[in-house]
């Protein structure tokens, strides 16, 4: 039998939005039964839980303009240990922003394009609040991405 597919979500949050966000991309990756979804908090993720995924999103507020500094540590820790091991691993973002996020987005992406990771869904930016079409929009990226993982569509 092989092994089950493996969703990464990593967050960072501070005033709680982008831990909602967070909290209903894993629901909507639960959709998905035969893939095993992990939220972990930036700081608490780490090199072995990076290596150990099929699929990876990304949650982070926007800071100033840019990603949290949770986030860009994960990051600045995970880099130069994961780097030329994780060549088109398929990866989402979903960003809180308080303006419109792409200073975040943008990034992100340039980090991501550095791990030689693969964008598989236009980046999710939920501004000032997080709506309640915010919310679906956030399950139906982790349920699409556990999907696709496990079928391996990506």
């Amino acid at each position: 039998m092989s092994r089950r597919k493996q969703l990464l979500i990593v967050h960072h949050t501070q005033s709680g939005h982008t831990g909602r966000m967070a909290d209903a991309v894993f629901a909507g990756a639960a959709r998905c039964t035969r893939t095993d979804t992990r939220l972990l908090r930036a700081f608490d993720a780490g090199v072995d839980d990076l290596l150990g995924c099929d699929g990876l999103i990304i949650g982070t507020p926007e800071n100033f303009g840019y990603m949290s500094g949770a986030i860009k540590d994960f990051f600045d820790r995970t880099y130069y240990p994961c780097e030329g091991r994780l060549t088109g691993l398929p990866y989402a973002l979903f960003v809180s922003a308080g303006n419109d996020g792409s200073g975040a987005v943008r990034e992100v992406g340039r980090i991501a394009t550095g791990y030689g990771w693969k964008l598989v869904a236009e980046a999710l930016v939920a501004r000032k609040e997080v709506t309640a079409q915010d919310i679906a929009r956030c399950e139906e990226l982790g349920e699409t991405m556990a999907t696709g993982i496990d079928y391996g569509a990506f």
